[in-house]
């Protein structure tokens, strides 16, 4: 098996020759086709591949059984995270835990599945010896997985990503949607709480005492330039 750039080749997919790009595009959850990477040939695609495009194209990519599929965040949805980044930092100095990554953070969380959330938490006891590893995949899986919801997600796509981090042993998932102000929290595939912007962002046992009002995240994106005193 080759290695480049600390990523590993992951065999590829095998797809019914008699598939179309609407077969294809179902299978990854109904997502827009202009999302799907055609080159390599969708199957044969690899972390390799999505390094490459992440460096020289400028373009993230999520692998799903040797599928490349870009990733979609908008101005707004980017400035939540890094917000939301900034608080689960400010956290991790008095109680430091873990790592927080951002919205390049690629994982290998399955054999065949490289996710991208737009912003995690890695405990310190999920990496082998408590260092952080030179990869540029991170071959564990997140204990806090966060996505910031935008128009180009699809609820299946949604689903699929839900379950297969609960398969790789995510702990808790926060899906945030800043259409309808509201999130869901993710205690399993199973278990979930829906909160508005009165409820709290709660870290449980893999974050023990956070908390942030949602309503707090979206009030500091919103805030505008305050004019100036003659």
């Amino acid at each position: 098996m080759s290695t480049t750039s600390g990523t590993s080749v992951v065999p590829p997919a095998v797809f019914p020759a008699s598939w179309s790009l609407a077969n294809l595009q179902e299978y990854l959850g109904g997502i827009p086709p202009e999302r799907i990477r055609l080159y390599p040939p969708p199957g044969m695609e690899t972390e390799e591949d999505a390094v490459r495009l992440d460096d020289h194209e400028d373009c993230l990519c999520e692998l799903v059984d040797g599928v490349l599929v870009e990733k979609v965040m908008g101005f707004y949805e980017s400035i939540l995270a890094m917000l939301l980044g900034h608080f689960l930092n400010e956290y991790l100095e008095t109680n430091p835990c873990g790592i927080v990554s951002g919205a390049d953070g690629q994982f290998r969380i399955l054999p065949t599945k490289m996710r991208v959330p737009d912003l995690a938490f890695i405990g310190w006891d999920r990496f082998p010896g408590g260092q952080l590893p030179g990869d540029r995949v991170c071959k564990v899986a997140p204990d806090l997985a966060v996505e910031i919801l935008s128009s180009g997600n699809t609820q299946q796509e949604m689903e699929q990503k839900l379950d297969e981090y609960f398969e790789a042993r995510v702990r808790l998932v926060w899906y945030i949607d800043p259409r309808t102000r509201t999130a869901s929290i993710y205690t399993t595939h199973r278990q979930m709480t829906t909160i508005d912007t009165s409820g709290y962002l709660d870290g449980g046992d893999v974050l023990p005492n956070f908390k942030l009002r949602l309503g707090e995240l979206f009030e500091r994106a919103d805030r505008r330039k305050q004019p100036v005193d003659p």
